[in-house]
């Protein structure tokens, strides 16, 4: 209909350009239009001094119109899908926690945002204690001690030719055999105590804390090295033989194998301490901090990878306490039971 109204005025334009008498307009006065643009929806009119009417657009094009639109429809549809994710995640979750009644509790940081790990807890995060004293040796004087110290010296040398100065890969494998003997001691404990009806004095616990860190220490690492497949068939291949030989070891003589675990622990020292030689000197480059170390030590939010490798160090130290102060307890003639673990004691 507008476009037949405006097609009559055009033809009108064209042979005069002066209309005749318009009622209502005194003096028989005559109206002048100027178009300025075809009207259409989405115009608006401006009243001119003269009387006239000069048409101008209101809205921008319909192509800028069309995009727009279809950028909130593309927004709505990823909501709609955000919001679906959702619905579905709880409805899971509400169909499990419903019939067996266990649910994960929503747990956030200190910040409010919602806690990503599901392997560890906020709980079992801590700050690790950098004023411990990295240098502390146990001497060898005993027979077994002395047996102990000349294995993982042995063991030392096909390390050093395998990996020489690449330490990532090379504590990728120094944790995959350091996390076995907690493991090993805490259950051969757990069987001791349930066979004898004994209370363990906390060993157990003690010793699969170390065990749980030792494996905390491994994933952390994996974030930053990816080993290659021949490294990861060693892995599997001293994996196998380490844990079997150490449990027949644990069973025979306690003792020799905490002591053991202790020299294995300050050698762990020894290699972090070159690790963060080569960082200093650039040789490595000190990148940002896993988000899963950051959250497991309680580090600032821009540590670097100098920061956890000194973190993970001084576990180490911890752990050589632990393991030759239980050697100690056995070579008095007394058992692990008799003197209080040391909880907590990373």
């Amino acid at each position: 209909m507008n476009r037949i109204v405006i097609r009559s005025l055009l033809r009108g334009l064209l042979h005069s350009r002066n209309f005749g008498s318009v009622a209502g307009v005194p003096g028989g006065a005559r109206m002048q239009l100027t178009f300025a643009a075809v009207a259409s929806p989405g115009t608006r009119h401006q009243s001119l001094s003269d009387g006239g009417f000069q048409w101008r657009r209101f809205l921008t094009s319909s192509k800028a119109v069309a995009e727009e639109q279809g950028k909130v429809k593309l927004e709505q549809g990823v909501k709609d899908i955000e919001n679906n994710q959702e619905k579905e995640k709880e409805k899971d979750n509400a169909l499990v926690s419903s019939y067996w009644g266990i649910y994960r509790p929503k747990i956030t940081r200190e910040d409010g945002s919602e806690w990503p790990w599901n392997c560890f807890m906020p709980w079992e995060t801590y700050r690790a204690d950098l004023s411990i004293d990295l240098g502390k040796h146990h001497q060898p004087k005993t027979f077994l001690d002395k047996v102990a110290y000349r294995v993982v010296k042995l063991l030392r040398i096909p390390t050093d030719i395998f990996f020489q100065r690449r330490y990532g890969c090379r504590a990728v494998m120094l944790e995959t055999v350091a996390a076995v003997p907690g493991m090993v001691g805490g259950m051969l404990l757990h069987l001791k105590s349930l066979r004898k009806f004994q209370h363990s004095g906390g060993w157990i616990k003690a010793l699969l804390e170390e065990a749980e860190n030792e494996r905390m220490h491994l994933m952390t690492m994996i974030e930053l090295v990816q080993p290659k497949w021949y490294e990861r068939l060693l892995v599997i291949t001293v994996q196998g033989v380490f844990f079997n030989a150490f449990f027949v070891l644990y069973l025979m003589s306690p003792k020799l194998a905490h002591r053991i675990v202790g020299y294995l622990e300050e050698e762990a020292i020894h290699s972090y301490t070159e690790y963060l030689k080569d960082i200093n000197e650039g040789k490595i480059e000190n990148v940002p901090a896993p988000a899963i170390a950051i959250d497991y030590w309680r580090l600032p939010k821009d540590a670097r990878l100098k920061d956890v490798i000194t973190v993970i160090r001084a576990d180490e130290a911890h752990h050589r306490d632990v393991n030759h102060f239980a050697s100690d307890i056995h070579f008095q003639g007394k058992e692990l039971r008799e003197s209080a673990a040391p909880l907590g004691y990373h």
